[in-house]
C-alpha cells in the first residue's frame, strides 16, 4: 500500500514539473513583466496617470509573430494613460516612463485580451510582448518630435 501511494506522489510531482516546464517553454507569463531596455540620461518628462501620451510599439506573440507595429507605420498611438483606453498591461506598464525610454512589456492574458483574444490576430489566452518607446507626454517630447509636429 505504501509503495502504491509513493508511486502516486511520484507521478503527481512529475506532472507538476512537466506543467512548469511547458509553461516556461511557451513564454507565457502570469504577471506583468516590465523590462527597461533604454533610459535617457536625463528624465525631465515622465508619464503619469491622466497624461496624454504618444507611444511607438511593436506587439508580438510568444512565438515571435508580430501582430501590430506603429514603428512600421511611422505613427505612434496617442491615448490617456490609466483611463482604460488601452489594455491594462499598457496602463500599468507605461507608468513612470520617461520620454525617450524604451521598455519591453510581457503582458499576461488577464491584462491583455483575456480568454477571448482579439481574432483573427490574437488567440484567446495569449501572452503579449510589446517593445515600446515613449515619444511624448502632453505634447512634450524629444526635440525631433517637437520639430516634426511644428512643421505640420
Amino acid at each position: 500500500m505504501a509503495n502504491s501511494a509513493m508511486k502516486g506522489y511520484s507521478l503527481l510531482i512529475l506532472l507538476i514539473a512537466a506543467t512548469i516546464v511547458s509553461a516556461k517553454k511557451s513564454g507565457d507569463v502570469t504577471e506583468l513583466q516590465i523590462g527597461v531596455k533604454h533610459k535617457p540620461a536625463s528624465c525631465e518628462i515622465q508619464a503619469h496617470k491622466g497624461d496624454r501620451i504618444k507611444v511607438h510599439y511593436r506587439g508580438k506573440l510568444t512565438d515571435g509573430t508580430v501582430f501590430d507595429s506603429s514603428f512600421e507605420r511611422g505613427d505612434p498611438i496617442e491615448f490617456e494613460l490609466g483611463s482604460g483606453q488601452v489594455i491594462k498591461g499598457w496602463d500599468q506598464g507605461l507608468l513612470g516612463m520617461c520620454v525617450g525610454e524604451k521598455r519591453k512589456l510581457k503582458i499576461p492574458a488577464k491584462m491583455g485580451y483575456g480568454e477571448q483574444g482579439s481574432p483573427p490576430t490574437i488567440p484567446g489566452g495569449a501572452t503579449l510582448i510589446f517593445d515600446t518607446e515613449l515619444v511624448a507626454v502632453n505634447g512634450k517630447g524629444t526635440g525631433a518630435e517637437e520639430i516634426a509636429n511644428s512643421e505640420l
